[in-house]
């Protein structure tokens, strides 16, 4: 049995609220309901006090002292902050920081999961600046339970449904599960390219954006988990609540890798290591009147190997990844087995619109037990969810 906050606001699909309450307690959690002082004006908050048996928190402080200092403990208590409905107000206010009333106060102050399930006409959904806020959400590690394609109460058809109550229910379930699977938990992870310098102007790198990698550590995050992200160069915004840790070169990598390894029960390898590096660095800018420079490249060190014989390696669950222009399967299994890893995530990158720099892939995921997952083209963030779900099928292999 879970605490759980359910957030409700102005939505006309308010309604539905009790029914969310019914199914939630059902699968015996305790409910106590936050509304938005807009809310109050579709329904009473004695509707859901008589359902809950709990009070209703509207009001930021409350009439009397005892119920100040419950507002105050509420925060600590809690282990699941539903906001169902969420109107494009609350999620803008979320999103921004704002905090005006008391379910806008509380998202600031909890430190357990939160889901948000939108609901609101259509044009409002697909408005720009509320997929941006959205989109930020995401990024703080609030899990979205993206509305449905349906009836409306503008009486028109389109997106803007609230999901149905059992798929909101169910959701909240897996966050609950896997909150509990990696509570405790420390994960190291790597992401984006490494630079090799030429000269002081000069480097050669490769095609990753660290987006794989990143949204990786978002998902961590989201699922309970302490995240170390070590991250090569990128344009992309560090993770919420993640400790990141910024490299250039492969040699920088490994160093931070072995600092982090022993604290760590996780590695995810996601980042594109390069494979070469000049043997020696010029000092100065090579000018083109110099004529073409002859480099000598030599291999980058290898930090997947330095991790394989390391003392503690059998106490680790390593993931690797391998980008591959042919031969997918037979690869990824070849590199599962010469590097000892324990996962392998392999991709086809000659294939135009996803992988590097993409914000979609298709991936097959393999274990050393010979699960296989084939992903067909997701989003970044949907490939992230079947990872740690592998990850966490491969534990349960373990125990």
């Amino acid at each position: 049995m879970a605490k759980i906050v359910l957030g409700v606001s102005s939505s006309i699909a308010i309604y539905k609220a009790c029914d969310l309450i019914r199914a939630l307690q059902k699968r015996n959690h305790e409910v106590q309901v936050v509304m938005t002082s807009k809310a109050t004006q579709f329904i009473s908050p004695h509707l859901f006090q008589a359902l809950t048996a709990k009070p209703v928190l509207v009001n930021l402080f409350g009439e009397r002292e005892a119920e100040r200092l419950e507002h105050i403990n509420l925060a600590r208590q809690t282990e699941l902050l539903l906001i169902a409905p969420a109107t494009a107000n609350i999620i803008a206010k979320m999103a921004t920081g704002i905090a005006d009333d008391f379910l806008s106060t509380f998202y600031l102050a909890v430190e357990c999961p939160v889901i948000v399930a939108p609901a609101m006409n259509e044009a409002m959904y697909l408005h720009p600046r509320t997929q941006a806020n959205l989109a930020e959400l995401y990024r703080q590690g609030v899990v979205i339970c993206e509305p449905e394609k349906g009836y409306l109460a503008c009486g028109e058809e389109g997106w803007g449904r609230l999901a149905e109550i059992e798929t909101i229910v169910d959701l909240a379930q897996k966050v609950l599960a896997s909150r509990e699977k990696w509570k405790n938990k420390k994960i190291l992870i790597t992401a984006g390219p490494t630079r090799e310098p030429i000269d002081p102007v000069r480097f050669i790198s490769n095609r990753s954006s660290g987006k794989m990698g990143y949204e990786l550590a978002q998902e961590g995050r989201r699922r309970g988990a302490e995240v170390i992200l070590i991250s090569g160069p990128t344009s992309l915004p560090s993770p919420y609540k993640v400790k990141v840790i910024r490299v250039e070169t492969a040699n920088e990598m490994k160093r931070e890798v072995e600092k982090y390894f022993d604290e760590v029960e996780v590695i995810i390898m996601a980042a594109a290591v390069a494979d070469f590096r000049p043997a020696e660095v010029m000092n100065s800018k090579w000018k083109k009147t110099q004529g073409v420079p002859e480099i000598k490249f030599v291999l980058t060190e290898d930090i997947l190997g330095y991790l394989m014989v390391h003392p503690l390696r059998q106490e680790k669950i390593i993931v690797g990844f391998a980008a591959e222009t042919e031969n997918l399967e037979a690869e990824a299994k070849k590199k599962l087995k010469e590097k000892g890893l324990d996962l392998i995530v392999a991709n086809n990158i000659s294939c135009p619109g996803i992988g590097f720099e993409a914000d979609f892939n298709d991936v097959l995921i393999l274990d050393r037990y010979g699960q296989q997952i084939h992903s067909g083209i997701k989003s970044k963030r949907e490939i992230s969810q079947l990872i740690f779900e592998a990850i966490e099928a491969y534990r349960e292999k373990l125990t």
